[in-house]
């Protein structure tokens, strides 16, 4: 990640200033070698450590200005540190102040801004700022316990500095997760030395029974106005501690994310996707602020399965043992011709479809290959229960074979449901082939649906003959597939923004309806599939189309 961290703090006696800085610096590009020349950056390499992940040594040493004690954070003899990544070769440097003169002009104006103008209200907390000249920041200001201080607290600030903005943004969470960890370890070590300061002499009696004198206020404490943060936490390897930390910050918010080339705008389903993901983020973070004390592995852990899990759905029933459903055309051979458009019907019109069966692998293996008909917006799943769940909670829906079916949801036309009867029970899990599918289980699809479903929709009917055309690969099938989904997802959101955002009428709709080919045999089940599919549309695109709406109309107005 092509950023720095670095710890600021508001001196009493010289203002913001900056402690701490670490910064990432990535082995140059291979060139050609010359004789007798010498590879930048390889001084001293006979020196590390010979182990995996990172290894620290001495840097050299820098000339530094006198500064207080609460401005400066290692002495002036100490060279900083090191970490070496053996992996890629990126080295992260820490030391008061950068190396390089630009680098400490961002820095300087970072600290600066996010300890005076740009601050969140309650004055703790995160806050972005930046422009293209300067880089971006992500900041997190805070507070320091100290009886010497005034008010009995200093401020400090971590800043994240960056010139990409948007990997920066998306870096949010995993930045304030990390961070605040630190941050609470900072301020719990020193609220331990305020608490046992305040016992041997409590400040606050002392201060009011002492004459005031705003001139002489930094040296009434004996010389202690500016008490640095290794006083104030009693911490001997405080920096040692603190470049381990921001090192390994920088090192695994580089490699969280990674940059993909796109052609064209997402889709849909991608722009879903991502949203999920942020929401569990979210729903992380507020988990481990109310509950607390987990490791970080165990987060870093969870956020990776949770992501795993969701974007690659049905990825657990690969892992069960027993027969499964390996795509659509698999299905339908199984199920049969009838059967399966009867089934795909009611999965593409939003009802519920549930599975009862003894295999939760195979029932699991279904709601893969039928979920591809869907948008990922449409879908709500539960795999595998032993209770019935509503309708309003999943339109997949797998039971154990001993749950029963309330009398309103089977004499319902908008589910359907498929017993998985086992034929032969001594051979449940030895199937090796399509066929034996059939003779391990029977299928038996039941719905009080009595509308014809032999007419549409029209999506239904192109994605039959694709699946019927046996010179047509699988591979090839699920392109076809995917084609047929974006185009209608297309109409569905033409047919969102004249109805539901302009507020057409039904005559209007109904031309609409034309010029986007959903009338004629098969229109009702059309407009049905039509409406259905707008409840998976993202809440980015919904949220861009208002807001360009309602810009359209101040423009109209101005």
């Amino acid at each position: 990640m092509n950023a720095l961290v670095a710890l600021c703090h508001f001196c009493e006696l010289h203002g913001p200033r900056t402690l701490f800085c670490t910064e990432a610096l990535h082995p140059p590009s291979p060139s050609p070698a010359q004789p007798g020349a010498a590879i930048p950056g390889d001084r001293g390499r006979e020196g590390d450590s010979e182990g995996e992940g990172l290894t620290m040594r001495a840097s050299s040493a820098t000339q530094r200005a006198d500064m207080c004690e609460g401005c400066r954070s290692l002495p002036a003899s100490h060279p900083g540190f090191v970490s070496v990544d053996s992996e890629t070769g990126i080295r992260f440097l820490s030391h008061q102040h950068p190396r390089q003169p630009q680098l400490f002009s961002v820095v300087r104006q970072a600290c600066v801004r996010s300890l005076s103008c740009e601050v969140c209200p309650g004055r703790e907390g995160p806050i972005f700022f930046g422009d293209e000249q300067h880089g971006f920041v992500f900041s997190h200001t805070f507070f320091i316990k100290d009886s010497l201080a005034r008010g009995f607290q200093r401020w400090y600030s971590i800043v994240v500095v960056a010139m990409d903005r948007i990997y920066l943004i998306n870096s949010w969470p995993f930045l304030l997760r990390h961070l605040r960890l630190t941050i609470q370890s900072l301020q719990s070590t020193a609220l331990k030395v305020f608490d046992s300061e305040q016992c041997v002499c409590p400040q606050r009696a002392v201060r009011m029974n002492s004459a005031f004198s705003p001139a002489v206020f930094p040296h009434q404490r004996s010389g202690n106005a500016a008490r640095s943060l290794t006083s104030l936490t009693q911490h001997p390897n405080l920096w040692a501690s603190l470049h381990s930390s921001f090192s390994w910050l920088l090192k695994a918010c580089g490699s969280r994310l990674t940059e993909k080339l796109l052609e064209g705008a997402p889709t849909e389903d991608t722009l879903v996707l991502i949203e999920r993901q942020t929401e569990q983020e979210e729903e992380m973070i507020g988990w481990e602020g109310a509950e607390g004390g987990a490791s970080l592995s165990q987060h870093s852990q969870s956020e990776t399965e949770l992501g795993r899990d969701f974007l690659c759905e049905g990825g657990k029933g690969d892992e069960l043992p027993g027969p499964k459903f390996k795509s659509l055309r698999h299905l339908r051979q199984v199920l049969g011709a009838t059967e399966f458009r009867q089934l795909a019907w009611h999965v593409l019109m939003g009802n519920q479809v549930i599975w009862r069966g003894a295999d939760p692998s195979l029932i699991q293996s279904a709601f893969t290959v039928l979920k591809a008909l869907l948008p990922v917006g449409c879908v709500r799943s539960v795999p595998y229960s032993v209770q019935y769940e509503e309708a309003y909670r999943c339109n997949f829906l797998g039971l154990s074979p001993d749950v029963p079916i309330p009398i309103h949801v089977s004499s319902s036309e908008f589910s359907v449901l498929v017993d998985v009867v086992n034929a032969e029970r001594g051979s449940l899990y030895t199937a090796v082939c399509d066929d034996d599918i059939l003779s391990l289980y029977q299928f038996n699809i039941s719905s009080a649906n009595a509308q014809p479903t032999d007419r549409g929709p029209t999506l239904l009917n192109k994605v039959e003959v694709a699946l019927s055309n046996e010179n047509l690969s699988v591979e090839v099938v699920s392109h076809c597939l995917l084609c047929l989904k974006e185009e209608w997802m297309n109409k569905v959101k033409v047919l969102f923004k004249f109805s539901k955002v302009d507020g057409r009428g039904r005559e209007d709709t109904q031309k609409v309806l034309g010029l986007l080919g959903a009338t004629g045999p098969g229109e009702e089940d059309n407009v049905r599939l039509l409406k259905f599919w707008m409840t998976g549309l993202s809440k980015t695109y919904k949220s861009h189309l208002m807001t360009a709406v309602r810009g359209g109309e101040r423009t109209l107005s101005q």
